[in-house]
């Protein structure tokens, strides 16, 4: 019998000595076919490349020769288990699927809510009272960058003796990053200046009445699409800095408009009083309000779960009543820059800086943190209060007309059947 050549092992690769191994690049699995003039190669084994020319011309060395001869078994290529780079890429596309089965999408609701509120803008309605000369228009022009009193006449003492409170509305719009805002002023000149200040606070209350039973009419009405809801948000009341505490005419001001509107106390002219003076009349203040149960806007209780910060701030906000402020539309420069303020012949006063006033706490609370809670205060307490009171003043009207109409019904019969009586009586006289 003839001998055989040893079978390779599998894996296994001959090597001539002082010959180079040469990398092989298989191709397409299972075919015998040469590429680009290589020998054929046996049945299920890849296909050998031909040595390329040398550069220099010398003669290439011979390839290496392929230590499954005829005969010997061959062993077959094995495909990559873990896939092809295309199947390793669609692996996260593949999680991502899985996860967008088991989500629903009512996570994206308040984004749905953000575009539409941004598209229709945003409205808010500010009172200010408080007698002439505390600063009232200064502040709101430096509280929203405007300059709402252009035209505005102060009337001299003569004119003031006898003048009565005046509700002037101021609307401006107001954009920022894209955000629209309508905001809305209602001045009250007039009020506190007269000799005579009995119910001063009257055509206050009245217009704020008014704005209720107008937005109640439009909510019962037939078209409901455009309501525009120009109802008093908050009433910024100031009170003066002279004094012991607040006047029988705030008090009574307060009284009268604390169960139809959020009020928010505020100290005028804070820089006329040292930062002593400024604690003692800030606890003076508190304390009457509580003494006298006059209930001014409540700064909403965080949950347990809030973060520390909203906490402190919102702590902040409550000690800060009522909120000390200063007024300037005039910039100064300070330290090398330009800044809203005061100069005086003994320095400077910021408007805002912190150590100087509380105009950026008043700021904050009404634009950045709680101008949306204010409105909705204003919808679901005083608003509803006035519905309520509209309500059971209807039905009670109702009522009164029902018994009335009964009564009249009752008393009419009454005197027909007397009238009958008489009649019959009568005619059995007259029989």
């Amino acid at each position: 019998m003839r001998d055989l050549p040893p079978a390779s092992l599998p894996n296994e690769q001959c090597q001539i000595p002082g010959q180079q191994t040469s990398v092989i690049n298989y191709g397409a699995e299972g075919t015998g076919a040469a590429t680009n003039g290589s020998h054929p190669s046996p049945t299920g084994t890849p296909p050998l490349p031909l040595p390329l020319p040398h550069p220099t011309g010398t003669p290439p060395l011979p390839r290496p020769t392929p230590c499954n001869p005829t005969g010997s078994p061959v062993v077959p290529h094995r495909p990559n288990r873990a896939g092809t780079g295309r199947d390793v890429q669609s692996l996260p596309m593949k999680r991502q699927l899985d996860q967008d089965k088991e989500y629903v999408g009512f996570a994206m609701l308040p984004n749905q809510v953000h575009r539409k509120t941004v598209k229709k803008g945003f409205t808010f309605t500010l009172m200010v009272a408080g007698e002439s000369g505390l600063g009232k228009s200064t502040l709101i022009n430096s509280l929203f960058l405007t300059d709402l009193y252009k035209e505005r006449k102060v009337p001299n003492a003569e004119e003031r003796i006898n003048k009565t409170v005046d509700i002037v509305k101021h609307t401006v719009s107001i954009e920022e990053k894209g955000i629209k805002l309508r905001l809305t002023i209602i001045d009250t000149p007039g009020f506190g200046d007269a000799v005579n200040n009995t119910e001063s606070w009257k055509p206050l209350e009245d217009y704020i009445d008014q704005q209720f039973e107008q937005y109640f009419r439009d909510e019962s009405g037939l078209n409901r699409r455009n309501i525009q809801d120009n109802r008093v948000h908050c009433c910024l009341y100031f009170i003066s800095p002279f004094g012991h505490g607040l006047r029988p005419l705030d008090v009574e001001c307060m009284k009268a408009l604390h169960e139809k509107v959020n009020i928010v106390p505020i100290l005028a002219k804070a820089d006329s009083l040292t930062a002593a003076e400024m604690r003692r009349k800030k606890m003076k203040i508190r304390e009457e309000i509580k003494q006298f149960g006059i209930n001014i806007y409540q700064f909403p209780e965080y949950d347990s779960d809030e973060e520390a910060d909203f906490k402190r701030q919102d702590q902040i906000l409550k000690d800060s009543i009522p909120f000390a402020v200063i007024g300037s539309n005039i910039q100064v420069e300070s330290k090398g820059r330009r800044v809203r303020g005061r100069i005086y012949p003994w320095g400077m006063v910021e408007v805002e800086n912190p150590v100087h006033s509380d105009f950026l706490l008043l700021r904050n609370m009404l634009v950045r943190t709680h101008m949306q809670d204010l409105k909705d205060v204003t919808r679901e307490s005083h608003y509803e209060n006035y519905r309520a009171n509209c309500i059971q003043n209807m039905t009670r009207m109702v009522v009164l007309e029902r018994k009335l109409k009964t009564t009249i019904v009752k008393n009419t019969l009454t005197f027909h059947k007397e009238s009958v009586q008489r009649r019959l009586l009568c005619l059995e006289s007259v029989q």
